[in-house]
Order: structure tokens, then sequence, then C-alpha cells
């Protein structure tokens, strides 16, 4: 009888799933309003410079550090904020599954696909060796490497929940990446006259080394519109390489975990449920079981998630923290640019 009692007083201790969800809602609230103000400067950037040069992603992790130095939130807003940048942030990944199509790999030609997919492989191999020989800890180096070799800030977003990055390391890669970022939308331009490109090799180049789409297409509009289409072709083709190298981390991941506690790998536990949703809206997009109109629907759900994640991951972020691996990170980052540039300049020339 006594432990009858026991069971339910416990269970009155519980908060109900109603209370837990509505414990919640500060912290989303918060981040919701972070957001729709990144989102704002973004919308004011492209009216005024027809491309956003800061996405609305980097915005708000800045706007999310600029008032974690001025306040630090309470009980009262942390479950919201930690549940906006983990589970909210896996949801954005499932989603960005219905803008992957393999018919688009497939179509791009397969010298192109095999060029593509080798650069990124050597650049993540090298830029992170160039983190770790600069001292900076390994998930930072994992998020630095697919930030430069892949798609920056989206790519450091899709793989810090598979590798549990903190959230300094990911804002301090996203900060640095940003800058960079927009530093290589104007002065790639300049390479045109200096290295006498084509616009097809041009828009190879930026497609290669230019961190998001959006700034693909800042980066090659002066160059024609032959620059654009290979530019945004190759760029995308680039974009896909990031699920192949989600999947082969949170394997990699899931396999150390099991071996460090001496256990027999599940099959179920093995690759996220993230990283499976992903995979099965890819697939139903590949054979057009996701309707095209639904398409951009999803896709601008999963960005507006994503930065809102960005937001939440700001608040949580100590500015003193990114200072003190502020110069690595710049390194890291710097040298890596400049060897995917290198690389990149020499591939370009074997197309025509």
């Amino acid at each position: 009888m006594a432990d009858n009692t026991n069971s339910i007083k416990e269970t009155a201790r519980r908060p109900s799933t109603v209370a837990r969800t509505f414990s919640l809602l500060p912290g989303i609230a918060l981040c919701g309003v972070i957001t729709l103000v990144a989102v704002g400067v973004q919308h004011l950037e492209e009216r005024a410079f027809d491309h956003p040069y800061v996405e609305a992603l980097v915005i708000a992790i800045l706007l999310g550090m600029a008032i974690r130095t001025a306040w630090n939130p309470s009980e009262r807003w942390r479950s919201g904020i930690a549940f906006s940048a983990k589970q909210l942030l896996e949801v954005a990944v499932v989603l960005l599954g219905a803008s992957i199509s393999f018919a688009a790999i497939a179509a791009s030609g397969l010298a192109l696909i095999g060029a593509i997919a080798g650069t990124v492989a050597i650049m993540l191999a090298l830029s992170f060796g160039v983190s770790r020989m600069l001292g900076l800890p390994t998930k930072l180096s994992i998020l630095i490497a697919c930030g430069n070799s892949i798609c920056g800030n989206s790519a450091i977003a899709a793989v810090a929940p598979v590798i549990d990055a903190h959230s300094d390391d990911i804002a301090s890669s996203i900060s640095f990446t940003a800058i960079l970022g927009v530093l290589m939308v104007l002065g790639l331009p300049l390479l045109i006259p200096l290295l006498g490109l084509s616009a097809t090799q041009y828009g190879i180049l930026a497609g290669l080394t230019v961190y998001a789409v959006p700034q693909v297409l800042a980066a090659t509009v002066p160059a024609g519109i032959v620059s654009t289409q290979i530019g945004t072709l190759v760029k995308l083709v680039r974009v896909l390489m990031l699920g192949p190298i989600v999947i082969g981390l949170s394997l990699f991941v899931a396999s150390r975990r099991q071996q460090e506690k001496a256990a027999a790998i599940s099959p179920f536990k093995l690759v996220p449920w993230f990283i499976i949703g992903f995979l099965v809206l890819a697939a139903l997009r590949s054979f057009e079981l996701v309707p095209d109109a639904v398409v951009p629907l999803v896709t601008k759900t999963a960005v507006l998630l994503t930065v809102l994640s960005m937001a939440a991951l700001g608040l949580g972020v100590d500015i003193r923290v990114i200072a003190t691996v502020g110069g690595r990170v710049t390194a890291a980052v710097t040298l890596s640019l400049l060897v995917l540039l290198a690389i990149s300049i020499g591939l370009v020339h074997f197309f025509r």
C-alpha cells in the first residue's frame, strides 16, 4: 500500500504533457521574435541590393548572441530555447529532404559530379586537418570543414545536431564563415580578368567556392546569365553532397558511442531519426510523390525553422568563449577557403 501511495505522489509531481508544452512557449516565442527581425533585415537587403549579403540565419545568431551578452535568460526561458536549438533544428533537417532530387544529380553529368564530389572530399580532409593543427576541438573542426567544403552555414546547421556540437562552436564557426562568405561574393568577380576566365569557367569556380546559393547568384550575376546558370547548378550539386556526409557522420558517431559502451549496435539507433526522415522525403521527392506546388512551402518552412534554431543557439552562446578561439577559427576558415580556391582554380581549366 505504501508503494502505491508513493507511486501516486510521484506521478502527481511529474508535469503533464500540456504543462511541459506551455513551459516551452516563452523561449520559442523569444526565438520567434528574433527570427522575424532577422528575416525582416534580410528582406531589406534584398530590396536594396537584390541579393542578401548577410543571410537571416547569420543575423539571427548574432542577434541572439547580442541579447545573451546583455541578459542571461532565466529558467522560464531556457527550456523553450533549448527545444528550439535541438528539436526544431532536427525537424528543419527533415524538411530539407523535400528540396533534394536524386535525378538532379544524375542530370549534371558524371564528370562534373565526380569533380565536385572529389573537391568536397579533399576539402573536408584538408580543412579538418588545418583546424586540428591549429589546436581547435574535434567537433568545431568538423563544423568548419563541412561549412567550408559544402555549403557554409546550412552545412554547419545540418551537421551540428548529428555530432552534438556545443552552441559556442556552432556560433563561432557560423560567424566567421559568414564574414568570409560576404568577402568572397565581393572579391571573386575580380578573378575574371586576372585569370582570363570564360563564363563557364567562372560559373564553375563560383559554384565550387561560394558558400550559399543566394551568394552564388550575387557573385555570378555580374558575369552574365551563363555564369549564373552554371554556378547555380554546380552549387546545387555541391549542396547535395551534404546528405552522404551527414549520413556518414551519423554512422561514425553512433558506432563510436556503441564501442565506448561495449554494446552491440542497434540498427534503429545507428542513424538519427531526422536523417531517416530526410532520406524518406528526398526519395519521395525524387519519385515525384511530393507535389511541386508543396516543395516551396516545405523549403521555406525548413529555412524559417533553421533561422529560429540559430536564434536559440545564439541565446545560449557565451561571447567570452568565442573570443578565446576567435583567432584560431579565423585562421582555420581563411586557410581552408584559400586552399579551396586554389584547388577550384586548377579544376576549372578542365571545363571550358
